[in-house]
């Protein structure tokens, strides 16, 4: 089992952990916005989500085809997340092809969006902030094939996107109103931190996430199954820093997806038996990593 010893600021790593399930997929992300209304207005309008419904409690659910993208709990008296404060950096929207990427950013463009555009060797990606501040990230990944691997570590970078290359892929019969076609999901979710030694230990050591690059200064990519990643950590604007006060606009929880309930438990067992608790809920079970941003381990079968 890992030592934490806190005043030398020490994570001593764990034996070797066993992998997660390669199938593992993100679910989706839930956020806490002050006007759902306006919200829902723009991530159908903007973002190109479908509304999808309500539910019971309140909670709005937008996504592509059926499956379920953005989660919102509204409330209304939430402050912003202070800066510098752990939480939140983006959630990452995959979209299944460039064309699909390209409707967007003619959408954006259209709409006077501000946004930031990075290509990243394994992807191509636009960056913008909702309402509320909550980061976004829509991208679509280059095939598998075309990734560089140096062993376990996968060549990233960030270089200026072809803008104007991309539009050339926007399909004749696009419109604005163009919405998000089925395959959209929650590619990765990219997380404030304020340690990048703890987050490893929690997020590689405890959880089983593969470390698929630390070749970005202040920052750790993780995934499963050999994905270029689906969890970002960094300390870029949070080094030492804790989490927002509660009820705060932001992130409330997003979703970690595996196979089957064997794989749901097995990962229990694994957290219990190093001393961590756990919280149970519909399909698996709620942990919080060391500054509180929680995850939802579930199975959907």
């Amino acid at each position: 089992m890992t030592t934490i010893t806190a005043d030398a600021g020490i994570v001593a790593p764990l034996a070797e952990a066993p992998s997660l399930p390669a199938t593992l997929h993100m679910g989706a992300v839930r956020l806490r916005v002050r006007d759902a209304a306006r919200s829902i207005a723009f991530y159908t309008g903007t973002v190109g989500l479908t509304l999808l419904g309500r539910t019971a409690e309140g909670i709005v659910r937008l996504g592509a085809g059926d499956e379920v993208v953005v989660e919102l709990e509204e409330a209304p008296e939430a402050r912003p997340r202070p800066r510098g404060t752990t939480g939140l950096f983006h959630v990452a929207i995959l979209v299944p092809d460039r064309p699909s990427l390209a409707v967007v950013l003619n959408r954006l463009i259209v709409q006077g969006v501000r946004i930031g555009a990075s290509d990243h060797l394994v992807s191509e990606a636009l960056y913008f902030d909702d309402p509320d501040g909550n980061g976004i990230e829509i991208y679509r990944d280059r095939p598998a094939g075309e990734w560089n691997w140096d062993g376990r570590t996968v060549e990233m970078a960030t270089y200026p996107l072809d803008l104007r290359g991309l539009l050339a892929d926007l399909p004749a019969t696009a419109t604005v109103g163009t919405p998000m076609p089925a395959g959209t999901r929650v590619g990765h979710v990219h997380l404030q931190v304020g340690e990048i030694a703890r987050a490893r230990h929690f997020y590689v050591d405890l959880l089983g996430f593969e470390l698929t690059t630390d070749r970005y200064p202040g920052a750790l990519f993780v995934s499963a199954g050999h994905y270029h990643h689906h969890l970002g950590l960094n300390i870029w604007q949070s080094r030492g820093g804790g989490p927002a006060p509660a009820g705060s606009v932001g992130l409330v929880h997003f979703e970690v997806v595996l196979p089957d309930a064997a794989a749901v438990e097995a990962l229990r067992a694994r957290i219990l038996a190093a001393g961590e608790s756990v919280v149970p809920v519909e399909g698996g079970f709620a942990i919080a990593d060391p500054w509180g941003t929680r995850l939802h381990v579930l199975s959907r079968v």
